[in-house]
């Protein structure tokens, strides 16, 4: 039995630098001193798992998960579904991926969200499945709205739904956003904006899929989602796996 590789280091071209001055809050949040590199430490290469015994068949449909009997959150119906892979292109299988977000209005279930929209009684805002043996996922949900900040005096956050993928182990995990092909909140977005590499931000923004459309019903987005890779490893001199 071989020992797994270690993950690859985190590519900081295509992550944001911890300190970008148009996003204020990162001015307060940043380190003050260089990042030190750490191996991989063993605990960090391994991780929780999870059973579909732990989901509700109900948690992946954010339309029904919250709302009274007979009723539906309001808002564009919409579809996000796609494949959670690792770096070497190979599916991750039975890992949790949760979301949240804000409703139709662009409010979030939350005490301390006093933005005016209206909040839907019949709409939490959370959800969570699991990927098949293909790595595939695919939730049931409303299209958030857009909604102001306090950034500078006229910022607005484009749609969005924050995503949570486990994966296999502690350094696979990511928390992430996906955006809406189209959104013309995206390019004027201060967050979205840190981001150096235009392609890591094409790679968050999620695509119509026509094909996976459901007519007079709900509209579809894929959204693929890339954790990180183990490098490969040798035995007996052959590559076992990553």
């Amino acid at each position: 039995m071989t020992t797994p590789g270690e993950y690859y280091q985190m590519d900081r071209n295509r992550q944001p630098p911890a300190l970008t001055p148009d996003y204020k809050t990162s001015v307060a949040r940043s380190p003050q001193y260089a990042l030190i590199s750490l191996g991989n430490s063993p605990s960090e290469m391994t991780g929780p798992t999870f059973g579909h015994n732990d989901i509700d068949p109900l948690d992946k449909d954010l339309i029904y998960n919250y709302a009274q009997s007979g009723e539906s959150a309001i808002g564009e119906r919409i579809i996000l579904h796609g494949r959670v892979l690792d770096e070497n292109a190979r599916p991750v299988p039975n890992t949790l991926v949760e979301i949240w977000q804000a409703n139709a209005g662009g409010r979030y279930r939350h005490k301390k969200d006093t933005y005016l929209a209206p909040i839907d009684p019949n709409f939490g805002g959370c959800g969570r499945t699991l990927t098949d043996e293909n790595g595939y996922y695919f939730l049931r949900t409303i299209k958030p709205g857009a909604y102001p900040w306090r950034n500078m005096v006229n910022n607005w956050r484009p749609a969005h739904i924050h995503l949570s993928i486990f994966g296999e182990a502690f350094l696979q995990r990511l928390i992430t956003q996906c955006y809406f092909e189209g959104d013309p909140f995206i390019p004027l977005c201060p967050i979205v904006q840190t981001i150096p590499d235009p392609d890591a931000i094409d790679q968050l923004t999620a695509r119509l899929d026509l094909n996976a459309t459901i007519p007079l019903d709900t509209v579809a987005y894929k959204f693929d989602i890339v954790l990180r890779g183990r490098r490969s490893t040798l035995f007996e001199n052959r590559l076992e796996g990553n």
